[in-house]
């Protein structure tokens, strides 16, 4: 029987929380920053089930942005995977819906209401 092939040099992995690992607070303390939750506002509209991280105009500088996705993917929000140079984000929300069921959903439906209010 064929062995599967050794992963190829130079493949680049990032480390995520297993899903047991996501704890609230954890969670909350993500989502509790303005740039991190409009990533992650991106990511739930999103037609596509990843995003570059280009994709993503953020006001501030690009170390700032990088530490952002790192909080996010730490927390257990997103994750993060290579593809050849690209970087891809996608929002982890079968985990954190079961998890802490309703929650993802009240955040966005907050902030987007939060949002209305103050453009008004």
């Amino acid at each position: 029987m064929p062995t599967a092939a050794p992963p190829a040099t130079g493949t680049r992995t990032l480390a995520h929380p297993p899903r047991e690992e996501i704890r609230l607070e954890g969670v909350l303390h993500a989502l509790s920053d303005p740039m991190r939750l409009t990533v992650v506002r991106e990511l739930a509209a999103a037609r596509s089930a990843e995003l570059s991280c280009s994709h993503f105009d953020l006001p501030v500088t690009k170390s700032t942005t990088t530490h952002h996705f790192r909080v996010l993917r730490e927390s257990g929000v997103i994750r993060q995977v290579y593809r050849g140079t690209t970087k891809l984000n996608g929002l982890r929300r079968d985990d954190l819906d079961a998890l802490f069921p309703g929650l993802l959903d009240s955040v966005l439906a907050a902030a987007r209401r939060q949002q209305e209010r103050l453009a008004a």
